[in-house]
């Protein structure tokens, strides 16, 4: 839109009037670093990661609710001097910052797509989904950082793509035979290699939760390169190697093996799954597994722990045990080992909790009437610590209920939340965190008893979007 980009950020007041100091305080923590050639520039980052989350929205038009604001925001992402890696890589470093006193982090790693509409194909966006869909859009992997006890801390990675209009083979031995820089394999190391890299600078262990789609020779190699822990569901019955040079197949050992320990898992009920209370039986094997490049036969030999929880005598007729095979490097001698690389591996969730609410969500991004690929990373990019922050304090409630509300609240949203929930009867005492989630759940339309589930994602970022207009009026009562 504009001929020169930095003449525009200069601009006196654009959005500074518009987003309380909390906000900007937030986003100041996520975006304040990025490297963007202007400070001018990064300030209008932060400036907008201020306003999309108080009123988040794939819709730029619904963040901006002034012309001149819209004007500066389609700007900046539509300029050729904004860098999408430069604004992935200090949001990426600003969470491995906030990760350094932990002694270590989950760092769920999946991929997904952002859906958009093109109709023509002729916009520069390309397939998702299966070959004959027809539908159209970005392709993206991320990584989470997650605290030991399930709580996310922000983006440790986001690596975008286009798929080409060309069809990937139909043959599957042609298609596994490509070299590794014509495999989308290659986005998932990207993404790796990044993540380990900002936490080695601030020496932070990380504990990678990968899913079967990562059980493959070239991202299995680029793992074990790595100083960190990692755990990926096994996608196959693999070949390993015995002592002496014999060659087995693993669940043919694992079943050798003597049950470590038992566990109950709480199922719930989902089409082709019945609700139940399975009893999961944990063997561990430590194997080597032999790794075959499709290309030349090579084998690759690979040392690792296979942790197998498997559902057995509580199964209902007609539906499958619930399986998990799960290699990791991480050591596994105890039952208690081996339950925390399944609890570990079990934090992949937080991933496809987040997708959730940062794609069609409170964030919305697949919402987005942006007409070009660049521009939609960047505002996606921009969206995603928010849909981090939503999804941290629904699990702040539930992993760490008795914490003070502070832990994730500045003072004014506080402040401001009990006046909307007590009026001028306010209690003086700090409430808790899962107090205050509560709170903004009901304001959001949370049914409480009635639900039978605790709050969501959905009935918090309502919520928010009550609390944030109180809480900017209290600062202005204060300036």
């Amino acid at each position: 839109m504009c001929a020169e980009f930095p003449s525009q950020v200069s601009r006196p007041g654009f959005m500074s009037s518009r987003a309380s100091a909390v906000a900007l305080g937030w986003a100041r923590e996520q975006f304040g670093q990025v490297e963007l050639g202007d400070t001018r520039r990064t300030e209008r980052l932060v400036q907008m990661a201020a306003a999309a989350c108080e009123r988040p929205s794939g819709r730029v038009a619904a963040v901006f609710t002034s012309d001149r604001e819209r004007e500066g925001a389609y700007d900046f992402l539509e300029s050729k001097h904004v860098s999408l890696e430069e604004v992935v890589e200090g949001l990426v470093n600003a969470t491995a910052k906030r990760s350094a006193e932990l002694p270590f982090v989950f760092v769920p790693v999946d991929g997904s797509s952002i859906a958009v509409t093109d109709w023509t194909g002729e916009r520069d966006f390309g397939r998702i989904g299966s070959d004959n869909n027809g539908a159209r859009g970005l392709k993206v992997i991320d990584a989470l950082a997650v605290d030991p006890q399930g709580t996310p801390i922000g983006v440790l990675g986001l690596t975008w793509w286009a798929r080409s209009s060309k069809r990937s083979p139909k043959d599957t031995h042609a298609r596994q035979s490509r070299p590794l820089e014509q495999k989308e394999t290659r986005y998932w190391i990207q993404t790796v290699r990044a993540a380990c890299s900002a936490l080695d600078e601030r020496k932070v262990r990380g504990w990678f939760q990968i899913d079967r789609e990562g059980d493959g020779r070239d991202l299995l190699q680029a793992l074990q390169q790595t100083d960190h822990w990692w755990t990926v569901r096994g996608n196959a019955d693999r070949s390993i190697e015995l002592e002496g040079g014999d060659v087995s197949k693993l669940r043919a050992e694992l079943t050798l093996q003597s049950a470590l320990g038992t566990y109950t898992l709480q199922v719930v009920a989902r089409p082709g799954r019945g609700a139940r209370a399975a009893r999961m039986v944990v063997r561990v094997a430590h194997v080597v597994l032999r790794l075959r490049d499709k290309k030349n036969g090579c084998i690759t030999k690979l040392p690792v722990t296979t942790v197998w929880a498997r559902e057995e005598g509580t199964t209902p007729a007609g539906e499958k045990p619930i399986d998990w095979l799960l290699h990791t490097n991480r050591p596994v001698e105890t039952l208690e080992d081996a339950m925390l690389v399944i609890w570990g591996y079990a934090q992949r969730w937080r991933g496809e909790e987040f997708h959730k609410t940062w794609k069609s969500g409170a964030c919305d991004i697949e919402s987005t009437q942006l007409d070009s690929s660049a521009p939609v990373q960047l505002w996606a990019t921009i969206l995603a610590p928010v849909a981090v922050r939503i999804e941290r304090l629904k699990r702040l409630g539930r992993t760490q209920p008795e914490a003070p509300a502070s832990v994730d609240l500045s003072p004014l949203e506080i402040q401001a939340l009990k006046a909307l929930k007590f009026g001028p009867n306010a209690p003086p005492s700090e409430p808790t965190i899962a107090q205050v989630v509560l709170w903004l759940a009901e304001m959001g339309g949370y049914a409480n008893k009635y639900s039978g589930k605790p709050p969501g994602a959905v009935v918090l970022a309502r919520g928010l979007k009550y609390l944030r207009p109180a809480a900017r009026l209290l600062e202005m009562q204060h300036v």
